[in-house]
């Protein structure tokens, strides 16, 4: 039996019913302003340009860097970061659009609504779930680790019995919470300010770095490929492998390439900028540059990092999984070097674990708000900010970042953050045809062949994730699914509208 269609309102589509059923762009943007869930507009594409590099850059241009140089790529590891940060622009492209046309906090989740549905939608919300708050506990046990080096003390870690009690990551959290929680401008100061230190050890590492740079360091760039002695096998290899039962190469054109899916997740987080889109004064105009202008300053960043890298020593010196940026110095006599990367390190990633918790607390406002979690979870307080969700999330990710060793989880939440990005690259098609009468601050171009580039550079990085991974992601999946049947369906506003039609 066909399911029955809800009169449209002028100009619009007709809204569908049931599990699919779409919740329109107009209404999402009507919702911001209930008197009892509303953010306050307070940023600036400044902002967002601040937010999106201070979430990308963090700790990883420091090591990831170096690691791949040595180990996969050779010196042809910037070109690397050109071929991931192509990948990136063309789903950052995505996301400008949509964010300029639904600029209503939520990111992905809320893209999802408007185009595929509500089971559709509850699901990339689940996903998000695991990319920021995961990301954000993994990555502040890794401000931890450097909080040691930086002060000079062993281990930010205690014992409680049987149990290790990272206190380095909770104090973190805890301090970036209450930041959150009095506002969200607040929090851009305190981002400008870290972002402003990272920058300046990166300038100086340039700088520093080109004193010894060799041009004759930088041949061959591309290095003859070499087989992989040591491949994963069973679940631990990747999907395309496990599909096709190819095998792996270090350097030549297949390392460059491999390279890319390695570097790619250096880039990951600029899609936070788009969950800030509601709190922005001019969202059709700010938040795109946000996004892209971000995204454009970190590709040069990386790139400049590694050219430099790659010309002060030779790739050889850098095989091994302890290589890192400092090492290149070491090589070269300047000792303290380490030191300053190591306060590079922890500026970067304080904003970094900042604005993965901001991002988190916005995709959940947006799913309270639409009755997908408990409505009281959206209450904003008279800063304008979600309190009670900050302190929640905050609590959580205390609890697993002070007590939980992640191990390979961290491949979680590139799995997490590569399928939001494949969905919100198909939703610019499915919109710009439901919906070519809205309004947008942003359109990309050449569409839909733009997006479908987007979807197939995501899959290929998904297909070289392990398949443990995968597993894991299909069984967080589940339990999400589970979730929405058990609350989710029949507390939805939109549900409970169908209701009474």
């Amino acid at each position: 039996m066909p399911t029955p269609e809800v009169t449209p309102a002028a100009g619009r589509p007709p809204a569908r019913r049931g599990l699919f059923r779409t919740k329109s762009v107009e209404q999402s943007i009507l919702d911001t302003d209930e008197p009892d869930s509303r953010l306050r507009k307070d940023l600036t594409a400044w902002d967002l340009t601040i937010f999106g590099v201070a979430v990308v850059v963090g700790a990883g241009i420091f090591t990831l860097t170096a690691r791949t140089a040595g180990n996969v790529a050779g010196p042809s590891v910037s070109l690397a970061f050109v071929f991931a940060a192509i990948a990136c622009g063309l789903t950052a492209l995505c996301y400008a659009e949509f964010a300029s046309t639904v600029p209503v906090a939520g990111s992905a989740y809320t893209y999802s609504y408007a185009t595929f549905g509500e089971l559709i939608a509850w699901i990339i919300g689940w996903d998000l779930i695991l990319e920021f708050a995961l990301a954000a506990s993994v990555v502040a046990k890794g401000w931890s680790q450097y909080l040691g080096t930086v002060f000079g003390f062993e281990s930010a870690t205690m014992k409680l019995g049987s149990v290790t009690f990272d206190w380095g990551a909770v104090s973190l959290i805890v301090v970036l919470a209450i930041l959150l929680a009095i506002g969200t401008k607040v929090s851009s100061r305190v981002s400008a300010i870290a972002v402003a230190i990272k920058l300046a050890v990166i300038a100086l590492v340039v700088v520093l770095g080109l004193t010894y740079f060799k041009a004759s360091n930088l041949s061959p760039y591309i290095p003859p490929a070499e087989a992989v002695d040591d491949a994963a096998s069973g679940l631990h290899q990747s999907l395309f492998s496990f599909l096709t039962g190819a095998e792996g190469s270090n350097f030549g054109w297949y390392g460059l390439l491999a390279a890319a899916s390695l570097v790619f997740f250096a880039f990951i987080g600029f899609d936070v900028v788009a969950t800030a889109a509601e709190e922005t004064k001019n969202p059709q105009k700010a938040v795109p540059r946000g996004i892209l202008g971000s995204l454009a300053i970190v590709t040069v960043l990386y790139v400049a990092v590694s050219l430099v890298l790659t010309g002060m020593v030779s790739y050889t010196e850098l095989a091994g999984e302890n290589a890192t940026l400092a090492t290149a110095f070491e090589l070269h006599g300047v000792h303290w070097a380490k030191n300053v990367i190591s306060i590079g390190a922890l500026a970067g990633l304080t904003t970094v674990v900042m604005v993965l918790f901001l991002g988190q607390t916005r995709v959940l406002f947006a799913m309270a708000r639409d009755g997908l979690l408990p409505r009281w979870l959206a209450h904003t307080g008279s800063r304008g900010t979600p309190v009670r969700l900050t302190v929640i999330v905050g609590i959580i990710c205390c609890v697993l970042a002070g007590f939980v060793d992640f191990g390979t989880l961290e491949e979680m939440v590139n799995i997490g953050t590569l399928f939001a990005f494949v969905l919100v690259s198909v939703g610019v098609i499915v919109l710009r045809r439901t919906r070519p009468d809205l309004p947008r601050g942003f359109r990309v171009p050449w569409v839909p062949l733009l997006p479908i580039l987007a979807v197939v550079a995501c899959l290929w990085l998904m297909v070289n994730l392990s398949v443990d991974t995968w597993i894991r992601f299909v069984l967080w999946m589940l339990i999400g699914v589970a979730v929405y049947f058990a609350y989710g369906r029949r507390h939805s506003k939109l549900g409970k509208a169908e209701r009474e039609l």
